[in-house]
């Protein structure tokens, strides 16, 4: 596969393996896509221009639901996805169809530092108001090895675990998935371990102080609390008349079978609510005990489990959708 400016395609496991190796000593940006999502279509066109900027890139597209081993191998969840490979590493992530972010991104590791003094200045505000918005992106905010789910070490562990027996609600950002901020951070907040915990942007501190916290008993008059994981799906279920819980959202599906009842519930005219369930794993998990229903779509008329996909165009075919979806039946 030689180094020309263009968009290479990958269709095999084997193959993907060959490329890394073959592309170890560079970089290496690789589009998970989709035919039948149009984000996707948009976003292999902005890496064939990225492609021509950068010839010294090399950028591969591979479908992920035709290569299902690699896709699950790099927890690929939605389309599109991108993930940045050097010496045969993941070094960068970037979910969703957001083309500034994905050129900034190939910039970043093409520069690898090599940057004039006025474009570090210029780098360095940018990455200040990036940790801004970070610390500030929930109320309680965990930036540790891992994600909840999956901490990659035993501190991370810890402060996750007593986070959840005082049933604070947090969210949490992976520095292993970003090495800017992983740096950035420590400068900005003058600490220099992991993990550390912010509430309202405002740094707490690492795992030491968090047990003081907890053992002084503050520690639950600082953070927020969650509600309850069953009152809070009664809540969502209940959000609107018509709730689809889906892969994506209403106007940009991430699967398949939630791209086809998206279209089947825009051909009724009923208006609906959707929540994605990709951006919380807790809600994700949860919703499928609540209801006893272990897939995604799922559809909830108030309040009430409907069904997934199958059961929607059964009742559309039956002509029963519309009187269900109104409350009639």
């Amino acid at each position: 596969m030689a180094a020309v400016a263009a968009v290479a395609e990958v269709g095999s496991a084997h193959q993907f393996e060959e490329l890394l190796h073959l592309k170890a000593k560079s970089l290496l940006v690789v589009h998970f896509w989709a035919p039948w999502a149009p984000q996707c279509v948009q976003m292999n066109d902005v890496m064939a221009e990225l492609a021509k900027e950068h010839p010294h890139v090399s950028f591969v597209k591979l479908e992920a639901e035709a290569v299902p081993e690699v896709s699950e191998k790099y927890e690929i969840s939605c389309v599109p996805t991108f993930l940045f490979f050097k010496n045969s590493q993941v070094v960068d992530r970037l979910d969703g169809a957001h083309a500034p972010e994905l050129t900034k991104k190939v910039q970043r590791h093409v520069s690898s530092g090599s940057f004039p003094p006025s474009a570090n200045e210029h780098l360095k505000e940018d990455l200040n108001l990036r940790l801004k918005k970070l610390t500030h992106a929930a109320p309680c905010m965990l930036f540790m090895k891992g994600t909840p789910q999956e901490p990659r070490c035993g501190f991370s562990k810890q402060m996750v675990e007593i986070l959840h027996k005082h049933n604070i609600q947090f969210s949490s950002f992976d520095i292993f998935s970003d090495e800017e901020v992983r740096q950035g951070l420590k400068t900005y907040s003058n600490w220099p371990t992991y993990p550390r915990l912010y509430v309202s942007g405002e740094l707490i501190g690492g795992l030491d102080i968090i047990k003081e916290l907890e053992a002084s008993k503050e520690l639950d008059t600082i953070c927020p609390k969650a509600p309850k994981l069953e009152e809070r799906l009664k809540v969502l279920t209940n959000k609107a008349s018509v709730m689809l819980f889906m892969k994506g959202n209403k106007q940009e599906a991430k699967c398949g079978f939630s791209k086809q009842i998206l279209e089947i519930l825009n051909s009724t005219g009923v208006d609906y609510e959707t929540f994605g369930i990709l951006e919380n794993e807790e809600v994700r998990q949860g919703l499928k005990t609540f209801s006893n229903w272990p897939t995604y779509p799922q559809l909830y008329v108030r309040g009430e489990l409907v069904g997934g996909l199958d059961i929607v165009k059964e009742l559309k075919d039956n002509g029963e959708l519309l009187p269900i979806l109104k409350g009639e039946n």
